[in-house]
């Protein structure tokens, strides 16, 4: 496999939209209800997020990369400034996701070290990022990277199921 990591442009929200519908099917079965996930739909969420994608594509302050494998796009990462109140000035890595078949080839880990550069380069020191209560592979990925819990928890309700609970990892860059 030869991974080839590059920003992303506004012809890639199909194939990002597949990445994640066809990783969040895998990684969060058993931690969000079967139906909310065979329910996913990559064209409907293609659809639904290309102007969303663009916009922040646009904005530079925010930075978004794929994972590129010959012509197919494998995995999707997603930076910019952090969202949490308690931490000003922090970057965040807003999401990453890699389709099943190319999990641990590589593609987190090339995927890591673009949005981890992209968030030095925009002059962040300190990155956090959220995971899924119980999505135990991401969690150690996440910590064989040098990302740590901090004690942070929060639980978004309404989003794609009745609440996530979700806990905060961070970063000196």
């Amino acid at each position: 496999m030869s991974v080839i990591v590059r920003t992303a442009i506004r012809a890639d929200a199909w194939a990002i939209a597949r990445v994640r519908v066809d990783a969040w099917r895998v990684a969060y079965r058993g931690l969000i209800a079967d139906a909310v996930l065979d329910g996913m739909d990559a064209e409907r969420e293609g659809r639904v997020r290309t102007d969303r994608w663009s916009e922040r594509m646009a904005d530079n302050r925010n930075r978004q990369f794929v994972a590129v494998d010959g012509d197919e796009i494998v995995g999707w990462a997603a930076v910019g400034p952090g969202t949490d109140d308690d931490r000003p000035g922090s970057g965040e890595l807003h999401a990453m996701y890699a389709l099943p078949g190319v999990w641990s080839r590589g593609v987190g880990h090339a995927l890591m070290c673009a949005a981890e550069q992209a968030l030095r380069e925009a002059g962040f020191v300190t990155a956090h990022l959220w995971v899924l209560d119980g999505n135990e592979r991401a969690a150690s990925f996440y910590e064989r990277h040098g990302w740590h819990e901090d004690g942070a928890e929060k639980v978004d309700t309404g989003f794609v199921a009745d609440s996530l609970h979700e806990r905060r990892r961070v970063r000196e860059l």
